[in-house]
């Protein structure tokens, strides 16, 4: 049966548990606006970041952060993707090589939350409040390794530290503007991607894990991570409306042009996430766990 698409739920978009369905969406939009031929760097790179977190990749173990993990890597670059080609759609198109290294930048965000095969100890994520510059160590060796420039290598780094809520956007050294707002993009669809990913609040139980073990302060248990969420969610509205420019803006014109619903479905789905928290799973604060949405 076919569903209305004045109907469709955000999750019915896409299949997000399957990495294969999200390259070839991402492609797909990617090909609205470039030659189909750009991609194939692309794919290379989304390769090697399954080859990663799968523990296939010479030098590394397997992810074993269960809320930065693949699924969370796939849910960003579908939101970078969606929101390229809302910018695409609004403006002259980015250029090419640009699009590309947003994308790239997308795929290789978090694998500072990936261990050496010689660091045995815990998970990946007490590296919680180091991930990003390890993620910039990482991609500057792979560049290299790749035959990217260092220029690119500087483009895609300045990108990673939009995803660094410490570091204020207007100190990142971007040589222009376009640069900017692409690093504000991935900054933007680094929690799009994930606040308004379906199992977003089944997940925080694994965040809260990942918090203690980084030695994040300020949470002392999951259901008070869980609580302080509403804060959380204020300081992200902030964070997406002002500090990142509001470029989220742009998925509003993709799903329009791609769909023909006039909405955004990133920011639907967060209010649907905030609203289901505050008057089903923490009004039962003693098995708040049984009431957390799920999906499989």
């Amino acid at each position: 049966m076919t569903i209305p698409m004045h109907s469709i739920q955000f999750s019915q978009l896409l299949d997000m548990y399957n990495p294969a369905a999200v390259l070839e969406e991402v492609k797909n939009i990617f090909v609205r606006s470039y030659p189909v031929n750009e991609f194939e760097d692309i794919r290379k790179v989304y390769g090697d970041f399954i080859r990663l977190y799968s523990g296939k990749y010479p030098g590394y173990c397997a992810c074993n952060t269960r809320y930065h993990d693949k699924m969370h890597v796939t849910d960003t670059l579908l939101a970078m993707a969606r929101l390229i080609d809302g910018y695409n759609i609004v403006h002259k198109k980015m250029p090419v090589h640009l699009a590309k290294l947003g994308l790239i930048a997308a795929c290789l965000h978090d694998v500072g939350y990936i261990q050496s095969v010689h660091d045995m100890k815990g998970t990946g994520a007490k590296y919680t409040l180091t991930h990003v510059e390890r993620s910039i160590g990482f991609v500057k060796a792979y560049f290299k390794k790749n035959l990217f420039t260092k220029y690119d290598a500087s483009i895609v780094s300045n990108m990673l530290l939009c995803t660094d809520m410490v570091i204020p956007p207007g100190e990142i050294k971007f040589r222009d503007p376009l640069e900017k707002t692409a690093g504000l993009m991935l900054g933007s669809a680094d929690l799009l991607g994930q606040m308004a990913s379906r199992c977003y609040l089944e997940r925080l139980v694994f965040l809260y894990r990942e918090f203690k073990e980084g030695q994040v302060t300020g949470y002392a248990s999951e259901l008070g991570l869980l609580m302080k969420t509403f804060a959380f969610s204020k300081f992200i509205n902030k964070r997406l409306n002002v500090t990142l420019g509001n470029v989220m803006r742009y998925v509003h014109f993709h799903f329009k042009e791609k769909y023909h619903i006039d909405k955004n479905f990133y920011r639907e789905a967060m209010e649907r996430q905030i609203d289901f928290l505050k008057n089903t799973v923490l009004k039962h604060p003693k098995d708040y766990k049984k009431y957390l949405r799920r999906t499989r």
